[in-house]
């Protein structure tokens, strides 16, 4: 309880229950199900007068029309409103900060993703897969046997080209979550978990892994979390079959509503990011599917670790989180964190590798 730590003393004491006291695990489990189903949102109420501003809001937001951004991937549409009368900037999309090669590496939105639920908002990030470098960085205990632990945080000499940072997905003991970084294996892959995964040659990819317990020469970094909920365009069907399986969360499960997280990838290839308080495992997968993401996976859950930040460089790095967390700073991973995260930069030449310098 009184190892060093990022979090606060009551998020530290609480993962220490769950890690050191026998059945630790089992009785936060089932506190915060009592507790969340408690506080669930009720269906209906007002509904929203505006969406909160994210991204930036000045001229750049307006679509570039260069021939660097007709090479590029396409940006996106928008995402269609859910609602018969959309809020202004309702599912528009919005630059980060500075360009790269002429058009935006990252862009964010968000919507209202439920009808009966009208105060909730989905908040989405995009990342163009031509214009990014994407890193994997083990925390300060996550995950457990990290090959190389490495800063635990963004590296000082990279930050003058980092665009975003973002929460890894379940710990490596909820759903035996294999990750390596750099060809080096930190904990076993397992096959069939959903896996995020960068090669070498830059291609990011959203996959059911099925390469035993390494990865190849070939590999920059994996990350895997739970199994896919999003796959080929269409929602897991186990998702309906068996939306409380231990295979969506062995902590909480699939239907308790609470901060959610996942990550997907469209169909050109681009990374795609969503979070969204009063979430089942159901409804975030509807919200990657609505936004574009054609293959999908749940990351973190929980109000402590939801955290999805953006660097405008403007006076200095400039952070802004993409999302309301008052658990943590948006200086959150420029300092060493306990959980493991990922790195948006703008791309170097060369092959990709995870630069711990």
């Amino acid at each position: 309880m009184l190892r060093p730590s990022s979090e606060s003393f009551g998020v530290n004491t609480t993962e220490w229950v769950r890690h050191k006291v026998p059945f630790g695990n089992w009785i936060v489990d089932n506190i915060e199900t009592v507790y969340y189903n408690a506080n669930a949102p009720k269906k209906g109420g007002p509904q929203l007068k505006s969406l909160p501003a994210v991204g930036l809001a000045q001229a750049q937001a307006t679509r570039a029309r260069t021939k660097a951004h007709r090479r590029a991937a396409a940006w996106p549409r928008r995402i269609k409103p859910i609602f018969p009368h959309p809020l202004p900037g309702e599912g528009v999309w919005k630059p980060t900060g500075p360009q790269v090669n002429g058009g935006p590496p990252v862009l964010v939105t968000t919507f209202r993703s439920e009808l009966a639920y009208p105060s909730i908002v989905a908040y989405v990030a995009w990342f163009d897969h031509t214009r990014t470098q994407l890193a994997y960085y083990p925390g300060r205990y996550e995950p457990p046997d990290a090959a190389v632990r490495g800063p635990m945080m963004v590296p000082y000499d990279q930050r003058w080209r980092l665009l975003a940072t973002f929460n890894a997905g379940f710990t490596a003991t909820d759903g035996n979550n294999g990750s390596a970084d750099n060809g080096l294996t930190n904990e076993p892959l397992t096959d069939g978990n959903a896996t995020l995964i960068s090669y070498r040659d830059g291609r990011v990819a959203l996959m059911k892994w099925g390469g035993g317990p390494k990865v190849g020469p070939d590999v920059a970094w994996a990350r895997q979390s739970l199994a896919p909920i999003v796959w080929n365009g269409r929602l897991n069907p186990q998702l309906d079959e068996n939306p409380d399986s231990p295979q969506w969360g062995y902590t909480l499960g699939g239907v308790t509503r609470v901060w959610r997280t996942g990550v997907g990838i469209d169909r050109r290839g681009n990374l795609m990011y969503a979070a969204a308080d009063d979430q089942t495992v159901i409804t975030i997968a509807k919200i990657l599917q609505h936004a574009g993401a054609v293959r999908a996976m749940e990351f973190d859950i929980n109000p402590e670790w939801h955290t999805m930040v953006t660097y405008s460089h403007r006076h200095g790095l400039d952070p802004r989180e993409v999302g309301p967390n008052p658990n943590q700073a948006s200086t959150r991973y420029l300092v060493p964190d306990d959980r493991d995260f990922f790195a948006v930069y703008e791309p170097l030449p060369g092959p990709v590798t995870v630069p711990f310098k």
